[in-house]
Protein backbone atom coordinates (compact mmCIF):
# COMPACT_ATOMS: atom_id res chain seq x y z
CA UNK A 1 0.00 0.00 0.00
CA UNK A 2 1.35 3.40 -1.03
CA UNK A 3 0.46 6.49 0.99
CA UNK A 4 0.55 9.69 -1.06
CA UNK A 5 1.06 12.92 0.88
CA UNK A 6 0.70 16.31 -0.76
CA UNK A 7 -1.97 14.59 -2.85
CA UNK A 8 -3.85 17.76 -3.80
CA UNK A 9 -0.74 19.61 -4.99
CA UNK A 10 0.83 20.00 -8.41
CA UNK A 11 2.86 16.78 -8.15
CA UNK A 12 0.42 14.79 -6.03
CA UNK A 13 -2.53 15.10 -8.40
CA UNK A 14 -0.43 13.81 -11.29
CA UNK A 15 0.84 10.95 -9.13
CA UNK A 16 -2.70 9.99 -8.11
CA UNK A 17 -3.75 9.93 -11.78
CA UNK A 18 -0.78 7.79 -12.75
CA UNK A 19 -1.13 5.30 -9.90
CA UNK A 20 -4.82 4.93 -10.76
CA UNK A 21 -3.72 3.29 -14.03
CA UNK A 22 -1.71 0.62 -12.20
CA UNK A 23 -2.79 -2.33 -10.10
CA UNK A 24 -0.93 -1.02 -7.05
CA UNK A 25 -2.97 -0.19 -3.97
CA UNK A 26 -2.63 3.39 -2.79
CA UNK A 27 -4.43 6.03 -0.80
CA UNK A 28 -4.08 9.76 -0.33
CA UNK A 29 -3.49 11.61 2.91
CA UNK A 30 -5.63 14.76 3.08
CA UNK A 31 -6.70 17.19 5.76
CA UNK A 32 -10.04 18.02 4.17
CA UNK A 33 -12.63 15.35 3.48
CA UNK A 34 -14.16 17.24 0.56
CA UNK A 35 -10.78 17.51 -1.15
CA UNK A 36 -10.27 13.80 -0.57
CA UNK A 37 -13.56 13.01 -2.30
CA UNK A 38 -12.57 15.25 -5.21
CA UNK A 39 -9.46 13.13 -5.81
CA UNK A 40 -11.62 10.16 -6.75
CA UNK A 41 -9.44 7.62 -4.96
CA UNK A 42 -9.15 5.98 -1.56
CA UNK A 43 -8.12 8.57 1.02
CA UNK A 44 -7.52 8.97 4.73
CA UNK A 45 -7.77 12.05 6.94
CA UNK A 46 -4.59 13.22 8.65
CA UNK A 47 -2.68 16.38 9.41
CA UNK A 48 1.08 16.95 9.64
CA UNK A 49 0.35 19.45 12.42
CA UNK A 50 -1.40 16.71 14.43
CA UNK A 51 1.10 13.84 14.72
CA UNK A 52 -1.46 11.67 16.55
CA UNK A 53 -3.60 11.69 13.40
CA UNK A 54 -0.81 10.17 11.33
CA UNK A 55 -0.52 6.76 13.01
CA UNK A 56 -3.94 5.55 11.76
CA UNK A 57 -3.15 6.91 8.29
CA UNK A 58 -0.04 4.71 8.11
CA UNK A 59 -1.80 1.45 8.99
CA UNK A 60 -0.99 -1.12 6.31
CA UNK A 61 1.33 1.29 4.45
CA UNK A 62 4.64 -0.06 3.16
CA UNK A 63 5.60 2.74 0.74
CA UNK A 64 5.40 6.49 1.23
CA UNK A 65 5.45 9.42 -1.19
CA UNK A 66 6.55 12.31 1.02
CA UNK A 67 5.77 15.81 -0.12
CA UNK A 68 4.40 18.85 1.63
CA UNK A 69 4.03 22.62 1.63
CA UNK A 70 6.74 24.86 0.25
CA UNK A 71 8.71 27.60 1.91
CA UNK A 72 6.76 29.63 4.42
CA UNK A 73 7.54 32.32 6.95
CA UNK A 74 6.23 31.73 10.46
CA UNK A 75 8.12 33.51 13.23
CA UNK A 76 11.39 33.02 11.38
CA UNK A 77 10.94 29.26 11.06
CA UNK A 78 10.03 26.85 8.28
CA UNK A 79 7.03 24.81 9.51
CA UNK A 80 7.73 22.09 6.94
CA UNK A 81 10.65 20.83 9.06
CA UNK A 82 8.29 20.03 11.91
CA UNK A 83 5.45 18.89 9.66
CA UNK A 84 7.35 16.51 7.40
CA UNK A 85 9.47 15.44 10.33
CA UNK A 86 6.31 14.15 11.98
CA UNK A 87 5.53 12.15 8.84
CA UNK A 88 9.03 10.64 8.84
CA UNK A 89 8.58 9.61 12.48
CA UNK A 90 5.19 8.08 11.70
CA UNK A 91 6.63 6.16 8.75
CA UNK A 92 9.46 4.79 10.88
CA UNK A 93 7.03 3.74 13.60
CA UNK A 94 4.85 1.98 11.01
CA UNK A 95 7.78 0.07 9.51
CA UNK A 96 7.46 1.62 6.06
CA UNK A 97 9.78 -0.15 3.62
CA UNK A 98 10.33 2.58 1.02
CA UNK A 99 10.13 6.38 1.03
CA UNK A 100 10.30 8.62 -2.04
CA UNK A 101 10.69 12.22 -0.90
CA UNK A 102 10.42 15.45 -2.83
CA UNK A 103 13.26 17.73 -1.83
CA UNK A 104 14.65 20.82 -3.54
CA UNK A 105 17.63 21.36 -5.82
CA UNK A 106 20.67 22.79 -3.95
CA UNK A 107 19.42 21.71 -0.53
CA UNK A 108 22.29 22.63 1.79
CA UNK A 109 23.01 23.41 5.44
CA UNK A 110 22.09 26.99 6.18
CA UNK A 111 20.42 27.30 2.78
CA UNK A 112 17.77 29.91 2.20
CA UNK A 113 14.12 29.00 2.83
CA UNK A 114 13.28 25.54 1.48
CA UNK A 115 16.92 24.80 0.62
CA UNK A 116 17.87 24.80 4.28
CA UNK A 117 14.62 23.21 5.44
CA UNK A 118 14.87 20.31 3.02
CA UNK A 119 18.52 19.76 3.92
CA UNK A 120 17.41 19.23 7.52
CA UNK A 121 14.60 16.93 6.44
CA UNK A 122 16.77 14.92 4.06
CA UNK A 123 19.27 14.34 6.87
CA UNK A 124 16.47 13.39 9.25
CA UNK A 125 15.13 10.90 6.72
CA UNK A 126 18.60 9.41 6.20
CA UNK A 127 19.04 9.04 9.96
CA UNK A 128 15.62 7.44 10.44
CA UNK A 129 16.66 4.02 9.20
CA UNK A 130 13.99 4.15 6.48
CA UNK A 131 15.05 3.17 2.95
CA UNK A 132 14.80 6.42 1.03
CA UNK A 133 15.13 7.97 -2.41
CA UNK A 134 15.16 11.75 -2.86
CA UNK A 135 13.98 13.75 -5.87
CA UNK A 136 15.28 17.30 -6.34
CA UNK A 137 13.35 19.02 -9.15
CA UNK A 138 14.13 22.22 -10.99
CA UNK A 139 11.54 24.98 -11.37
CA UNK A 140 7.97 23.77 -11.94
CA UNK A 141 6.32 24.63 -15.24
CA UNK A 142 3.04 24.48 -13.30
CA UNK A 143 4.05 27.76 -11.66
CA UNK A 144 3.02 29.37 -14.95
CA UNK A 145 -0.56 28.36 -14.15
CA UNK A 146 -0.64 30.15 -10.80
CA UNK A 147 -2.01 33.57 -9.89
CA UNK A 148 1.47 35.14 -9.70
CA UNK A 149 2.58 34.15 -13.22
CA UNK A 150 0.80 36.93 -15.13
CA UNK A 151 -0.17 40.52 -14.44
CA UNK A 152 -3.90 41.34 -14.38
CA UNK A 153 -3.61 42.61 -17.96
CA UNK A 154 -2.03 39.35 -19.18
CA UNK A 155 1.70 40.10 -19.17
CA UNK A 156 4.04 37.24 -18.28
CA UNK A 157 5.97 38.18 -15.13
CA UNK A 158 9.71 37.62 -15.56
CA UNK A 159 11.71 37.10 -12.37
CA UNK A 160 14.93 35.43 -13.49
CA UNK A 161 16.61 38.16 -15.55
CA UNK A 162 18.66 36.55 -18.31
CA UNK A 163 19.17 33.32 -16.37
CA UNK A 164 18.08 30.13 -18.13
CA UNK A 165 15.90 27.74 -16.10
CA UNK A 166 15.61 24.02 -16.84
CA UNK A 167 11.87 24.00 -16.06
CA UNK A 168 10.24 20.60 -15.48
CA UNK A 169 6.64 19.49 -15.89
CA UNK A 170 5.23 18.12 -12.62
CA UNK A 171 3.80 15.27 -14.69
CA UNK A 172 7.39 14.03 -15.08
CA UNK A 173 8.21 14.48 -11.40
CA UNK A 174 5.17 12.35 -10.55
CA UNK A 175 6.14 9.76 -13.17
CA UNK A 176 9.61 9.45 -11.64
CA UNK A 177 8.05 9.04 -8.19
CA UNK A 178 5.63 6.40 -9.50
CA UNK A 179 8.50 4.48 -11.07
CA UNK A 180 10.46 4.52 -7.81
CA UNK A 181 7.41 3.54 -5.75
CA UNK A 182 6.19 0.70 -7.96
CA UNK A 183 9.37 -0.52 -9.64
CA UNK A 184 12.76 -1.60 -8.33
CA UNK A 185 13.86 0.38 -5.29
CA UNK A 186 16.77 2.83 -5.56
CA UNK A 187 17.63 3.26 -1.87
CA UNK A 188 20.07 5.96 -0.89
CA UNK A 189 20.01 7.72 -4.27
CA UNK A 190 19.24 11.36 -5.04
CA UNK A 191 18.05 12.46 -8.46
CA UNK A 192 18.09 16.04 -9.76
CA UNK A 193 15.12 16.27 -12.12
CA UNK A 194 15.05 18.82 -14.94
CA UNK A 195 13.35 19.39 -18.23
CA UNK A 196 15.17 18.73 -21.53
CA UNK A 197 16.34 22.33 -22.03
CA UNK A 198 16.99 25.53 -20.14
CA UNK A 199 15.16 28.67 -21.29
CA UNK A 200 15.34 32.30 -20.27
CA UNK A 201 12.14 34.17 -19.46
CA UNK A 202 12.34 35.88 -22.84
CA UNK A 203 12.63 32.53 -24.63
CA UNK A 204 9.77 31.16 -22.55
CA UNK A 205 7.56 34.07 -23.62
CA UNK A 206 8.48 33.51 -27.27
CA UNK A 207 7.57 29.82 -27.03
CA UNK A 208 4.29 30.67 -25.31
CA UNK A 209 3.55 33.19 -28.07
CA UNK A 210 4.00 30.42 -30.65
CA UNK A 211 1.60 28.18 -28.72
CA UNK A 212 -1.02 30.95 -28.42
CA UNK A 213 -0.54 32.23 -31.94
CA UNK A 214 -0.04 35.82 -30.80
CA UNK A 215 2.60 37.96 -29.05
CA UNK A 216 3.08 37.66 -25.30
CA UNK A 217 4.28 40.75 -23.46
CA UNK A 218 6.41 40.58 -20.32
CA UNK A 219 6.78 42.55 -17.13
CA UNK A 220 10.25 42.28 -15.61
CA UNK A 221 10.24 42.07 -11.82
CA UNK A 222 13.64 42.52 -10.18
CA UNK A 223 14.48 40.67 -6.94
CA UNK A 224 14.43 44.00 -5.13
CA UNK A 225 10.97 44.81 -6.47
CA UNK A 226 9.70 41.38 -5.49
CA UNK A 227 11.02 41.76 -1.94
CA UNK A 228 9.40 45.17 -1.63
CA UNK A 229 6.09 43.86 -2.98
CA UNK A 230 6.06 40.91 -0.57
CA UNK A 231 6.95 43.12 2.38
CA UNK A 232 4.19 45.50 1.35
CA UNK A 233 1.76 42.58 1.44
CA UNK A 234 2.76 41.76 5.01
CA UNK A 235 5.42 39.10 4.48
CA UNK A 236 8.31 39.21 6.98
CA UNK A 237 11.19 41.21 5.56
CA UNK A 238 13.69 38.39 6.15
CA UNK A 239 11.53 35.98 4.16
CA UNK A 240 11.14 38.48 1.31
CA UNK A 241 14.87 39.16 1.19
CA UNK A 242 15.75 35.45 1.24
CA UNK A 243 13.40 34.81 -1.66
CA UNK A 244 14.98 37.70 -3.55
CA UNK A 245 18.41 36.17 -2.98
CA UNK A 246 17.19 32.83 -4.39
CA UNK A 247 15.97 34.64 -7.49
CA UNK A 248 19.37 36.31 -7.88
CA UNK A 249 20.97 32.88 -7.78
CA UNK A 250 18.60 31.58 -10.46
CA UNK A 251 19.32 34.64 -12.60
CA UNK A 252 23.02 33.81 -12.27
CA UNK A 253 22.44 30.26 -13.52
CA UNK A 254 21.78 28.11 -10.44
CA UNK A 255 18.89 26.31 -12.21
CA UNK A 256 20.40 26.17 -15.69
CA UNK A 257 21.86 22.65 -15.71
CA UNK A 258 20.02 19.97 -17.66
CA UNK A 259 20.32 16.44 -16.24
CA UNK A 260 19.47 13.03 -17.69
CA UNK A 261 17.68 11.79 -14.57
CA UNK A 262 14.17 11.89 -16.07
CA UNK A 263 15.00 9.88 -19.21
CA UNK A 264 17.21 7.57 -17.16
CA UNK A 265 14.33 6.76 -14.80
CA UNK A 266 11.48 6.76 -17.31
CA UNK A 267 13.11 5.48 -20.47
CA UNK A 268 11.73 8.44 -22.44
CA UNK A 269 12.63 12.10 -22.84
CA UNK A 270 11.43 14.65 -20.34
CA UNK A 271 8.41 16.66 -21.48
CA UNK A 272 9.25 19.83 -23.33
CA UNK A 273 7.94 23.31 -22.62
CA UNK A 274 6.00 23.10 -25.87
CA UNK A 275 4.30 19.86 -24.77
CA UNK A 276 3.39 21.51 -21.47
CA UNK A 277 1.91 24.51 -23.26
CA UNK A 278 -0.12 22.25 -25.56
CA UNK A 279 -1.50 20.28 -22.60
CA UNK A 280 -2.50 23.45 -20.70
CA UNK A 281 -3.37 25.82 -23.53
CA UNK A 282 -6.89 26.85 -22.37
CA UNK A 283 -5.64 27.86 -18.91
CA UNK A 284 -2.63 29.69 -20.32
CA UNK A 285 -4.77 31.49 -22.89
CA UNK A 286 -7.12 32.65 -20.13
CA UNK A 287 -4.22 33.99 -18.06
CA UNK A 288 -2.61 35.70 -21.04
CA UNK A 289 -5.97 37.29 -21.79
CA UNK A 290 -6.07 38.79 -18.31
CA UNK A 291 -8.34 36.17 -16.78
CA UNK A 292 -7.97 34.33 -13.49
CA UNK A 293 -6.37 30.87 -13.15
Amino acid sequence: MILVTGATGSIGRHLIDQLAHTEVEFRALVRDRAKGRDLGCDYVIGDFDDPASLAPAFEGVDRLFLNGPGAQAVDGEQPMVRQLGAAIDAAAAAGVERVVKISVWHAAPGGLLSEGAHWELDRRLAASGLPWTVLQPSGFLQNLLGPAAFTPDGRLISRYGDGPISHIDCHDIAACAATLLTGPARPGETFVLTGPEALTDAQLADRLALALGRPVDRTVLTPEALAAALAGQGAPLAFANDLADLLRGAAAGSLAEVTTAVPDLLGRPARTVDEFFAANLPALRRLADGGRP
